[in-house]
């Protein structure tokens, strides 16, 4: 097991150094001038130049690169353009709520993807089977910000019900739990259609095994067969959904956080993309993709926990 994560962390190293590379460059085409931001529409040419100069935005882009990672390595992300204060600050500010909100959408998201799943394979053909799938592909069909809003006309105007604007505090107090309910039902709401597809067809496969017909020889109960022998066999294909799911769940935080004015990073991320905050904005990438990457990792040594012939590979 631990050969296995150590394999798939060296692994990650590169994938993480092209991810650097891929945002910084990004960056540069942006066509805002940075050092023009900081400065002011009304400075001089003189000031600019100085500006970019002490930014380090003169030098050859491959130099720019290297001072870049020898900051990254030392743990300093800069200084926002913007409100000069530094980036580190403003992403601690911002990775409580976002990590509340995952949190939030994938504690009711999963299971209820997973439980529908299973009911539909196990009552294959059925009415209840067909009403399950058709909800399934209702829910890959909708776009983020179109549940989202609809949410906010539905429960925020026509019935004033729950709030829908901001943050009103960590999700175990009863206003924040009230507060995040609409924005985890939106970004969970994408997630349960996939999850439920991959399991009933994961389950399928499985139910017709001959290790579950002779647990059902056995005389075992058919919820012993079904969660003991058929389920967890078919969980291997489902991680690997869930895993690259949350992946783009983090891509979905962003406009759910931009719809329901939540201050997390994937909002950060928009603002300092829009205002052309440069060391923001590849700090906020670098968070991100930081944690996808982990999840994926997550998701490597899962495979060794329900599949033990993945840890002699």
């Amino acid at each position: 097991m631990l050969r296995h994560t150590l394999q798939r962390l060296l692994l990650a190293l590169p994938v993480l150094l092209g991810v650097l590379l891929l945002g910084f460059l990004l960056m540069q085409v942006v066509p805002t001038d940075p050092a023009q931001v900081r400065a002011g529409p009304t400075a001089t040419q003189d000031i600019v130049e100085a500006i970019r100069r002490d930014l380090g935005l003169d030098q050859p882009l491959w130099k720019q690169f290297l001072i870049y990672v020898g900051r990254l390595l030392q743990g300093d992300l800069g200084v926002s353009i913007i409100n000069n204060v530094p980036v580190v600050q403003e992403l601690g500010n911002t990775i409580g709520p976002t990590l509340e909100l995952m949190v939030a959408s994938l504690i009711w998201a999963i299971p209820l993807g997973i439980a529908m799943g299973t009911v539909g394979a196990y009552f294959r053909g059925s009415i209840l089977d067909r009403a399950i799938m058709a909800v399934s592909v209702a829910g890959v069909s909708l776009p983020v910000f179109f549940l989202g809003l609809a949410l906010i006309w539905l429960l925020g105007f026509k019935y004033p019900l729950l709030p829908f604007t901001g943050r009103m505090g960590p999700f175990w107090t009863w206003d924040g739990f009230l507060a995040i309910i609409l924005p985890a039902v939106t970004l969970g709401g994408v997630f349960v259609g996939p999850v439920a597809r991959m399991t009933r067809s994961s389950v399928l496969d499985v139910l017709g095994a001959d290790h579950v017909r002779t647990a059902r020889a056995k005389g075992l109960t058919e919820r012993a067969v079904v969660m003991r022998h058929a389920l967890r066999n078919a969980l291997v294909p489902v991680v690997t959904l869930i895993g690259l799911q949350i992946g783009f769940l983090l891509g979905g935080a962003v406009v759910t956080e931009t719809v329901f004015s939540w201050p997390g990073i994937g909002r950060l991320a928009v603002g300092a993309i829009l205002s052309s905050d440069l060391p923001m904005a590849q700090g906020t990438i670098i968070v991100l993709s930081l944690g996808f990457i982990l999840i994926n990792l997550a998701v490597d040594v899962l495979y060794a926990v329900l599949d033990p012939r993945v840890r002699s590979v």
